[in-house]
């Protein structure tokens, strides 16, 4: 029995450690998109500087995750990042968005050329991209769904390379290399779901009390005031939080 015993603890290690090691970082995702020439070379462009970011911020690389947040107004978009145990995020880098279009206010249907606003996700990687490399966002999400009355609500919204847009955030062919490899290692370290907040400006109180008397802002105040709890909540405790839609299309906690 003693030595059944001991067998079994020795098999239970084992199976432990192929566990882990299935799930490592160098196992997992990563693997699979640098069969690509275009990943290939974003990472040997990138690696090196990425690491070297994470390490001065203490995030190692098999443990990272990230959150990103657009601003339309200031053209900016926001890599936070993180070890996954940690619970605050710290700000990685801002990048410039270097083409915009449409005006402020979310994105209600097909063809108006607008810039989602809202909490969405990325949910695809396109390694072979017209646009070099880009990340695809759930858009429309459930809130869009709710608050459109559209029948066609559009979709295939990106952060992507080049300098042209219809309703995405595009950054240079250098910078998305950055931000793509930045993703693809958080999908690799484990992390489910990477996060991406986009606001028509910051929703500070003295920025939204300016906007609400435009006439972009005029419509818009109820939405931009939901949202404000989104940007809020994350200015005040560096994490993402929590978000459900109610049967409104509001954000709520």
């Amino acid at each position: 029995m003693r030595k059944f015993k001991i067998e079994w603890v020795f098999i239970c290690a084992l199976l432990l450690t192929v566990i882990e090691s299935s799930d490592s970082f160098s196992q997992t995702y990563i693997t699979t998109q640098l069969k690509n020439v275009r990943v290939k070379t974003a990472w040997a462009n990138k690696s090196a500087g990425i690491k070297k970011l994470l390490a001065e911020k203490k995030i190692s690389l098999d443990k990272l995750e990230i959150f990103i947040r657009a601003f339309k107004t200031e053209g900016k978009l926001e890599v936070w990042a993180k070890n996954k145990a940690d619970v605050k995020f710290v700000l990685y880098k801002t990048y410039d968005v270097c083409a915009k279009s449409g005006v402020l206010g979310p994105k209600l249907k097909q063809g108006d050329g607008q810039v989602p606003e809202g909490i969405y996700g990325i949910n695809r990687f396109n390694p072979t991209s017209t646009y070099y490399l880009s990340l695809g966002l759930n858009y429309p999400n459930a809130a869009d769904k709710i608050r459109s009355k559209a029948k066609d609500l559009g979709g295939d919204i990106f952060i992507h390379g080049k300098c042209v847009t219809i309703g995405c955030l595009p950054l240079t062919d250098e910078w998305i290399e950055e931000v793509y490899m930045l993703s693809v290692c958080a999908k690799s370290a484990g992390q489910k779901e990477i996060k991406v907040h986009i606001f028509p400006f910051r929703l500070t109180e003295k920025n939204l009390r300016m906007a609400i008397h435009t006439d972009e802002g005029k419509s818009q105040q109820y939405f931009w005031g939901n949202l404000k709890m989104v940007y809020s909540y994350f200015e005040a405790n560096q994490k993402v939080g929590v978000w459900k839609v109610d049967v409104l299309g509001r954000y709520q906690q």
